[in-house]
């Protein structure tokens, strides 16, 4: 795969053109990063398995690795440089929680050689991805790094409880020091497969602030757009099954408060999407041959890496969606409002931005708009808060799917309903019955009907006229079915007994 510019794809006269990292050549980058991981994770496997304790979060294991070799090193044609590795210990844990073994891990990262990606951001990081699409590896500034070291024993609490998260996946940070320079790195996740073509890519904040793509990103051939983009594009969001959706915001809700918890902002959702349909389909199989190999066609083997374990874990493929001949990679299912079969994939990114360190660059001007104090207090829920109302009520979104058979069950319904008001009706009809012959044995008469001598009173709910006869306005309410009964006089012939109209109404 040819270099690209940081600022996206490179032009045709420019691909041998090699990018550099700190006046490094990013070859020369690649090349150490493998040197160096290669031999500390295999020197990791002599030490014995144990629980991690506090102080193995702090602990900086260095090795000097000169170009001629050693009796620990191999022999490179790279300038001298020492690697360092942090937390060794603690790192090993979690690629273990995700089911990485030390085989596998040294064979994707050393394998091969690394593919350079084309950078989105404006950070200046340099992104590589494995040949077999597992781990990104970025570089990145001397205080994330730092940031991600007090950051350790938190992470690590976390990823105890709950290891489905979209929360950025940390396998290992390392530090290639030479010539008086450091290049420090991270092994993360991949959330972006590049088996699966991404028709559309997003960084969404939550924010509508200067949040849209500039024109040289718009000018690559992938490039990623931002939260107004998606409002122009996508104005009508992202449609999941209700299944789908509450594990989502579950997920997304979880994190953004554990990001609170550690006074993290400026984060990001990372989202790439994949039309499903004919055409796409066709042109992807093509290139997913040739960008993956054989045993890659299952999807990722890390655990809890794709999108859809992520959220719900391992067993879940969406098939209301897509078809079981296709290949997810484990994509989540989603619907555009033209109804068209998406594949989503996402992740949380950038969040090694710690709110002390931003607050040094932007309290002076936030101060003008909010108090001091208020601000360093509250910002990271703020912040947390807009960005869950934001992928709430704009971004995904919950089909309101029919149930099954509907009709059937409203049916059913009213004729239960009416089975049970006949039940009431012939209830009060008998009751009725009772009371006239009664009246009528006793040789109670009454001289006019004009005169309204009230009979008498049954439970504040049967009133009963003596000049009438039948129940004058009669309320029977039942609470389990919501059904109301009134009963009209119809004539004023006592000895009718179908003198009374009752009207059922049912309730909802």
């Amino acid at each position: 795969m040819s270099s690209v510019s940081e600022n996206g794809d490179a032009p045709a006269g420019k691909q041998n053109e090699e990018k550099t990292y700190k006046k490094t050549a990013s070859s020369a980058i690649k090349g150490t990063i493998q040197l160096g991981i290669g031999y500390t994770v295999g020197n990791l496997t002599s030490k014995p398995d144990r629980d991690v304790l506090m102080q193995d979060f702090y602990v900086v294991e260095s090795v000097f690795l000169p170009s001629e070799g050693s009796n620990l090193t191999p022999a490179h044609h790279y300038p001298d440089f020492r690697f360092k590795t942090y937390a060794p210990l603690a790192f090993r844990y979690f690629r273990e929680l995700f089911g990485i073994k030390p085989d596998d891990y040294l064979y994707s990262i050393c394998s091969e050689p690394l593919i350079e990606l084309s950078n989105p951001g404006a950070s200046g990081s340099l992104f590589f991805v494995t040949s077999d699409d597992e781990f990104i590896i970025k570089t990145v500034q001397h205080k994330e790094a730092e940031f991600l070291q007090k950051l350790l024993p938190g992470y690590y609490m976390n990823l105890n409880q709950n290891p489905r998260t979209l929360l950025p996946k940390f396998y290992g940070l390392y530090c290639v020091q030479s010539g008086g320079i450091n290049i420090r790195i991270v092994v993360m996740n991949n959330v972006l497969p590049r088996a699966m073509k991404m028709h559309f890519t997003y960084d969404l904040k939550g924010s509508t602030y200067k949040r849209r793509a500039s024109r040289k990103e718009r000018e690559k051939s992938n490039p990623t757009f931002k939260d107004l983009d998606f409002l122009q594009e996508m104005h009508e969001g992202l449609y999941f099954d209700s299944e789908t959706y509450s594990a989502l915001m579950k997920t997304l809700q979880r994190d953004c408060r554990v990001l609170e918890s550690f006074k993290i902002m400026d984060y990001s959702l990372l989202l790439g999407i994949h039309v499903l349909d004919s055409i796409t389909k066709e042109k992807d199989g093509e290139s997913s041959q040739n960008a993956s190999d054989a045993k890659r066609h299952g999807g990722q083997k890390v655990l809890y890496s794709t999108a859809m374990e992520s959220i719900q874990g391992p067993g879940k493929s969406g098939e209301s969606v897509i078809t079981e001949a296709t290949n997810t990679m484990g994509g989540i299912p989603a619907k555009s409002h033209k109804g068209e079969k998406l594949l989503l994939f996402m992740g949380i990114i950038d969040i090694l931005q710690s709110y002390r360190l931003m607050k040094k660059l932007e309290h002076s001007w936030k101060a003008l708009v909010y108090d001091g104090d208020t601000v360093s207090v509250h910002r990271p829920s703020f912040y947390a808060d807009r960005f869950l109302k934001f992928m709430n009520s704009r971004v995904f979104k919950k089909v309101q799917a029919l149930k099954s058979s509907p009709s059937k069950r409203r049916c059913s319904s009213i004729a239960a309903l009416k089975a049970t008001s006949q039940e009431i009706v012939s209830a009060v009809s008998q009751e009725w019955k009772d009371e006239k012959h009664d009246m009528l044995t006793e040789g109670q008469s009454f001289s006019s009907l004009d005169e309204e001598d009230e009979q008498y009173q049954r439970d504040g709910t049967l009133l009963y006229s003596s000049s009438k006869g039948l129940p004058s306005s009669s309320t029977f309410t039942l609470e389990d079915s919501a059904i109301y009964l009134t009963s009209e006089q119809s004539t004023l012939e006592m000895e009718n007994d179908n003198a009374s109209v009752l009207d059922v109404y049912l309730g909802r």
